[in-house]
């Protein structure tokens, strides 16, 4: 007898190619639902991306006031960017913040991998924790952010509350970092 779950699978043919550049990639794939109906679906594919939430000695974290010009918004974010071909998403985390805040993690671990939008998106983001920071330079390349500023963690939820803080990714990796460190302190 079949599990609920092999009951309710959608089965792909195949995926057909509409649009493909070194940033997206977007198909159109055949499906199946479980009805026996079949039709093309939308699918996004855009690369892996890495972030970090950098926190120093006195429980701050490292962030960045950012505009985003496809919604003409400003907001708090972390650094990070897009995992390179062949590159580790953990270099890929040390490589942005140092990019982008000019400070770079004493120590480094994963904390979490998540899909910010699934059902037509393909976009695994992995977060990660870095503890301490050594400041090694300015930031380098292309302006990323207005300002740079240490937060206090306790003020995120705040934040959060008034729109500050409206990223996935951001949303995401301070919860579960703040988890991660109150457990921490015991």
């Amino acid at each position: 007898m079949a599990t609920n779950e092999e009951r309710s699978r959608w089965v792909v043919h195949g995926e057909r190619l509409i649009y493909d550049n070194e940033w997206i990639r977007l198909g159109l794939v055949d499906v199946e639902i479980p009805d026996g109906e079949r039709f093309e679906h939308h699918a996004v594919h855009l690369g892996r991306a890495a972030m970090t939430v950098l926190v120093d000695d006195e429980h701050r974290v490292l962030m960045m006031w950012r505009h985003r010009f496809l919604f003409d918004r400003w907001g708090w974010e972390l650094p990070g960017g897009l995992v390179e071909v062949g590159e580790d998403p953990k270099d890929t985390a040390v490589r942005e913040v140092e990019e982008e805040t000019g400070y770079r993690p004493k120590e480094i671990e994963h904390l979490i991998t998540f899909q910010p939008m699934v059902g037509m998106v393909d976009s695994e983001h992995l977060v990660f924790l870095g503890r301490g920071a050594e400041l090694v330079g300015e930031p380098v390349g292309e302006v990323e952010a207005d300002r740079l500023e240490w937060i206090p963690m306790k003020e995120i939820p705040d934040m959060i509350a008034r729109g500050d803080v409206w990223n996935s990714g951001v949303l995401i990796g301070l919860l579960y970092a703040r988890e991660r460190l109150n457990g921490s302190r015991g």
